[in-house]
């Protein structure tokens, strides 16, 4: 299978430039949101529920809506010669406004990204994800929990402290102290025959892996402490990229990665029906 090697960008906005404006409010305040997604064989793997993401975003954030029959024939045009890769769709509201105020007439700009596809996560599914604690923790904002926005300054924070310590990824709690997510995945829970993941309903992002395992069978949305979360079965990463990816360990915690499978395949056998 050919995988893409460089990063490749197209800026749908009718303009032949090709180009950002300097005073684009992405750029300038974060005004915006992206989802990421998986492309194979030139198609987007859960397009559906990336649909449903931005449709989402859009609403809650007050873009103007916008066309998706021609959003979808760029993607098409733009990833069908891709057997693996990664693609990258980010909307800003377009330039404007003076200061934080939107400006009257919005002009979003759509810019989709192909990128190569990590060549690690494979190995992950066997191996199992190794998880610290973060240090950092997520502050709580209702308005905007759930949603991919372009404002990622804690996810950075996190990252910076993950590439310090070495470690694969790391549990992020937010200021109650309960278990949200890692610095690049949802987490879901396997104990006494129920599957469970944390309530996102204050901070944290709702993947589209997560969003589509949800719609296949059920999950209690739970607050989940620590310690809570270091005795369940079994525990898996998620997101739209990886897939469903065992934790192998948090901290001094380790899991059964023989059991997890076993789990993960019954799973996977309920969610074709």
């Amino acid at each position: 299978m050919t995988k893409i090697k460089n990063h490749y960008t197209r800026i749908l906005n009718n303009s032949p430039e090709q180009s950002i404006a300097l005073n684009d409010r992405g750029l300038n305040y974060g005004d915006g949101f992206f989802t990421t997604a998986k492309v194979v064989n030139g198609q987007v793997v859960h397009w559906n529920f990336h649909k449903l993401r931005l449709i989402e975003c859009q609403q809650r954030l007050g873009f103007p809506e916008f066309n998706f029959q021609d959003l979808e024939c760029a993607i098409i045009n733009f990833c069908s010669d891709q057997d693996l890769a990664v693609l990258k769709i980010l909307i800003t509201r377009g330039s404007g406004g003076r200061g934080y105020a939107q400006p009257l007439q919005q002009k979003p700009i759509q810019v989709l990204t192909l990128m190569p596809y990590p060549d690690n996560y494979q190995n992950l599914q066997l191996s199992g994800l190794e998880l610290e604690i973060s240090q950092i923790k997520l502050g709580l904002q209702p308005l905007l929990a759930g949603m991919k926005t372009l404002n990622r300054m804690e996810q950075v924070l996190i990252k910076q402290d993950i590439v310090k310590n070495q470690c694969h990824d790391a549990l992020v709690l937010d200021l109650n102290n309960n278990v949200i997510e890692t610095s690049i995945a949802n987490v879901v829970c396997y104990a006494k025959g129920q599957w469970l993941t944390p309530k996102l309903d204050l901070a944290g992002i709702k993947g589209v892996y997560r969003e589509y395992l949800m719609s296949k069978i059920h999950f209690d949305e739970v607050n989940i402490s620590v310690s809570e979360f270091k005795n369940m079965d079994a525990v898996f990463c998620c997101n739209s990229l990886m897939g469903l990816v065992p934790i192998k360990s948090v901290q001094e915690a380790s899991f059964d990665l023989e059991l997890a499978s076993q789990i993960k395949k019954d799973m996977m056998s309920n969610t074709k029906h």
